[in-house]
């Protein structure tokens, strides 16, 4: 009886011990006999004990993978050290099981020969500003080549590029120099816009003053001629009033006398009297010696 009890313990523990649940995104490679059997899902699994034995645990996350950095040379003849960034995932886990020998070995060495293929054809330069042309062409390279080892390759990225010493320096100056350039450049044109502002504001300046004088001009021409027109229009008046007087002959000669008074002012050394003029002036001087009689 006790014989018996423990036969049926131990086949207990034995069906306990071979029932497997495979998480979630994993996936189990089975083996009977050596041999492959079957790829176990999520879920839970029954295994035949002394018969089938479980290969291999397989993750079908994202995987990700920092390779060493890299010497390669470029096309102008410069070693850089290049590392990289491998972003997998195992889309068959038999393949990936049995399809090559140590896998992520096998990824590290195809990327290093392929990105020393696709630099050696670019110079210093296009390698320095070129990263999304090499990180598409790795990627689509490593994608091809690792088909059959049921792994796809979603992203490469280069890490970092680092020039030689020397190298880095010289690109330092330049970068450098650029800057100083660019520098100069935005202060020339900062003090160039400076002097056209302030030889706008001297121009618009002129003008007005131009315009003010101008006005000014205009306004003083105006109260002259404004004068001049008062001026004609009171002695029209005062010629229209004698010519309604009905002035005699000697009155218009005395006047007439009295302009040329004013005409002469002292200053003139000859002045020329009409014959009218000069009679009234005699009339005159007899007037004044019959007076002094």
């Amino acid at each position: 009886m006790g014989y018996v009890l423990a036969l049926l313990v131990l086949i207990i523990v034995c069906i306990i011990a071979n029932i497997k649940i495979v998480p979630q995104a994993h996936s189990y490679i089975i083996e009977r006999f050596g041999a492959y059997s079957a790829s176990w899902g999520v879920g839970l699994h029954v295994k035949i004990p002394f018969i089938e034995r479980i290969a291999k645990k397989v993750s079908l996350k994202e995987h990700v993978v920092d390779f060493a950095p890299q010497p390669v040379i470029t096309k102008d003849n410069v070693t850089m050290q290049i590392d990289t960034v491998v972003y997998y995932q195992i889309t068959d886990p038999k393949l990936f099981t049995y399809g090559v020998e140590r896998p992520m070995m096998a990824i590290e060495n195809l990327t290093a020969t392929t990105l020393r293929n696709i630099i050696g054809e670019m110079e210093l330069d296009e390698t320095l500003t070129s990263r999304d042309i090499v990180n598409t062409k790795m990627r689509s390279i490593l994608d091809d080549a690792t088909d059959p080892w049921g792994i796809k390759i979603n992203r490469v990225e280069l890490k970092n590029i680092l020039p030689p010493r020397e190298i880095q320096d010289a690109m330092e100056k330049q970068m450098k120099a650029e800057r100083e350039r660019r520098e100069s450049i935005l202060r020339a044109e900062g003090e160039k816009k400076s002097a056209i502002l302030m030889a706008e504001g001297e121009k618009e300046s002129a003008i007005l003053k131009a315009e003010a004088k101008k006005q000014a001009q205009i306004k003083e021409a105006e109260g002259k001629a404004q004068a001049i027109l008062t001026v004609q229009a009171a002695v029209a008046e005062g010629i229209k009033k004698i010519n309604d007087a009905n002035p005699t002959d000697g009155y218009i000669a005395l006047k007439s006398l009295e302009s040329f008074e004013k005409a002469a002012d002292g200053k003139a050394t000859k002045i020329i009297i009409p014959s009218q003029i000069q009679s009234v002036a005699g009339l005159a001087t007899t007037v004044k010696e019959l007076m002094k009689e």
